[in-house]
């Protein structure tokens, strides 16, 4: 009998290339048409692909945002307590937070000595956050809740209606301390009379606070005799007058009591 030759061993096929299929083309009466923007719960329309840039506020979420610190006072006679609120907030929230610390400072930043001097610096300082505030535009970028209310005006509120009577007292104080200056020096003292040796005088003031008028020697209201100082100055019993009565201004006469 034949044997029959031997099978050659198996060769396996080496693998074919993997070949990425194309995604299948939707028929088009079944394709999906684009999603319209969705309007924002908030009110107003999500620019599609927008991504906060930058600082967000902390309240909101809300872009453009810019960091500030906000200052109160509360004045209780004896103590006092400074209050901050510092964070980054958009316009509308920052504004809100402002308003709000300035207004309750107008009415509980008086009441104490030092808390009345120290309030009207506080609420110059705010000034800073609010022109910071009033820099930034509205929020361009929303976020995850409306912002806060910002409200009436510190002085429509009724803490400025309030707080209209000390800082009208203030701004008195402040604007008559430079008028009565200006008053004193446009005003000035009057020039005193001056005194010559032989004549006679009187003294209205004290003679810590000498006020000498000259007076007739022979009339009732005369007081003293003027005289010069000798080598040794004025005679025992005699009073010294100040130099501003001499006729050169730096020379001292002596008054002699008239009817001693």
């Amino acid at each position: 009998m034949t044997t029959p030759p031997p099978t050659p061993p198996y060769q396996q096929q080496p693998p074919l290339p993997y070949q990425q299929q194309p995604p299948p083309v939707p028929h088009p009466a079944y394709a999906t048409p684009p999603m319209p923007p969705q309007p924002h719960p908030y009110g107003g329309p999500v620019p599609p692909g927008a991504m906060p840039g930058g600082a967000t506020c902390e309240v909101c979420g809300a872009a453009p945002a810019a960091a500030v610190t906000v200052r109160g006072h509360q004045g209780m006679l004896v103590i006092m307590r400074f209050l901050r609120r510092q964070g980054v907030f958009c316009r509308p929230c920052g504004t809100a937070v402002f308003r709000e610390m300035q207004a309750d400072t107008l009415v509980q930043g008086w009441w104490g000595p030092l808390s009345a001097i120290i309030t009207p610096f506080i609420l110059l300082v705010n000034l800073s956050a609010r022109s910071t505030l009033r820099a930034l535009p509205e929020p361009t970028t929303w976020g995850w809740r409306p912002p806060l209310d910002p409200g009436k005006s510190v002085m429509r509120r009724p803490a400025g209606l309030v707080a209209a009577i000390p800082l009208a007292a203030l701004a008195l104080v402040v604007l008559a301390i430079p008028v009565l200056f200006v008053i004193g020096l446009v005003a000035g003292d009057d020039p005193p009379e001056k005194l010559s040796v032989g004549s006679c005088a009187r003294n209205d003031g004290s003679w810590s606070a000498q006020d000498l008028k000259p007076e007739p020697c022979g009339s009732s209201g005369a007081e003293f005799q003027v005289t010069e100082p000798g080598a040794e100055g004025c005679p025992a019993g005699d009073y010294l007058a100040y130099p501003k009565y001499s006729a050169d201004g730096v020379t001292t006469l002596c008054l002699h009591p008239v009817g001693r």
